[in-house]
């Protein structure tokens, strides 16, 4: 890695020296305005911290980046990089590096940049690139360009190699250049650095019954799982960041036979859900219609969006969500205690679910809005192969067939407390 300029690390290059004389002279007015405001900025204020500078973007991780172990034996931490232009609206700036850091080593353990950053980063109020899964997304423009006081979101997902250490705190380090009239001007920043997750993700039981089933909308890539941002009461979240959707799989590779526009033709359609870990229920809807394949249902009130479910927490602050429930199928109610392998209901298509599949997730609240998305496993599966084409759920009846382009795998065989990445089909 290139040597930093140390002018950009105490904010001496002209541009930055602007910047931090425009943020004293603010100061200094708000100082003037009377007692009690902008104390310490005026005479006799202290000097400042050792490498502080100001920095043209502010960042803030969403949630505790916590380690797991996925199909490929590689370790990931999967988490985002909320960033804020802190330049006037009209004064943009090209970011042209992102590398995650050892705090301790500064040993660096990813990076993004170029065309891998412009696919990695958006405004937080744009589209999902790509996100109605019927046509690919186009390339991401480069390079990155964020305009003066906007809100970008950079999808992180670092992946180390077997017996590779996780960093007990991560840092990031920023790199680009200021538009100015005058020119570009570069800047570095090291920011947010963040402690990493030391609580193992749970490891569970499968929540189907044994068969085929292909794992749909999984982590890392670029699906509305991973890449949801949420804004709620006023925050935003990642809610879905490692839900699973099952879709059974028959023997010739089939998600449907017969008609796509009715229920029972989907394999899915009426097959239990199981408790993947014993718990207490503490939340249980239904009553809610099934939608009819396989056109998309109006987006549902927020209280209806994951349908008929069943919430269980299994351990403090820990809580699993089975979504889109057949109506009336649901055999728990709150406060019930529930062991590994009971069935709790049926799998239907109800809440916003376009064809019948089972959305499995772990989440920090009994509600899944609000609610963080930590990572989890399975104790065992067997992986039989996987899909290449950008399959979502939304569109599955719309296929010439329902028949999965299933293809071999890199990750075939038997794993043991491994999550599943997206668009495997495995055998529990």
């Amino acid at each position: 890695m290139a040597e930093r300029d140390p002018r950009n690390r105490t904010g001496r290059s002209p541009l930055l020296r602007g910047l931090a004389a425009a943020v004293l002279a603010a100061g200094m007015l708000v100082a003037s305005a009377g007692p009690g405001y902008g104390a310490g900025l005026g005479a006799g204020a202290a000097t400042a911290a050792p490498g502080a500078q100001f920095t043209p973007l502010t960042a803030a991780v969403m949630t505790e980046p916590t380690p797991f172990v996925a199909t490929d034996g590689k370790t990931h931490l999967s988490y985002e990089l909320l960033t804020t232009s802190s330049l006037p609206s009209n004064l943009p700036l090209r970011l042209d590096r992102v590398d995650v850091q050892d705090a301790r080593t500064h040993r660096v353990v990813g990076s993004l940049s170029g065309q891998a950053l412009a696919e990695a980063a958006n405004p937080v109020g744009d589209p999902l690139p790509g996100a109605d899964g019927y046509t690919p997304a186009p390339p991401a423009p480069t390079p990155t360009v964020i305009q003066g006081s906007q809100k970008w979101i950079i999808w992180l997902d670092l992946t180390l190699d077997r017996g590779q250490r996780v960093p007990k705190v991560l840092e990031h380090h920023l790199s680009g250049a200021v538009l100015a009239p005058s020119g570009p001007s570069a800047f570095e920043e090291t920011v947010q650095a963040t402690r990493t997750g030391g609580t193992p993700p749970l490891n569970l039981g499968s929540p189907v019954r044994p068969g085929t089933w292909y794992a749909s909308e999984s982590c890392c890539g670029n699906t509305h799982h991973r890449r949801g941002l949420g804004p709620i009461n006023g925050r935003f979240y990642v809610p879905q960041r490692f839900a699973i959707d099952w879709y059974r799989v028959g023997r010739q590779g089939q998600t449907w036979e017969g008609d796509p526009t009715r229920l029972t033709s989907y394999l899915s359609y009426r097959q239990p859900v199981v408790a993947s870990a014993g718990g207490r229920v503490v939340e249980v809807q239904d009553g809610i219609p099934d939608n009819t394949p396989p056109v998309t249902p109006p987006i549902p009130p927020i209280e209806n969006t994951v349908g008929n479910h069943v919430t269980v927490q299994v351990a403090p602050g820990r809580y699993l969500l089975y979504a889109h429930l057949k109506p009336g199928s649901l055999k728990v109610r709150e406060g019930d205690r529930v062991e590994s392998g009971q069935v709790l209901g049926l799998i239907g298509n109800s809440g916003n679910s376009t064809t019948p599949h089972l959305h499995f997730q772990v989440m920090t609240t009994a509600e899944f809005f609000p609610t963080d998305s930590p990572p989890f496993t399975f104790r065992q599966f067997r992986v039989l192969g996987q899909v290449v084409p950008r399959l979502w759920d939304d569109n599955l009846g719309l296929q010439p067939t329902g028949v999965l382009p299933i293809t071999p795998s890199p990750y075939e065989g038997r794993h043991r407390a491994r999550y599943p990445l997206d668009r495997e089909v495995l055998e529990f």
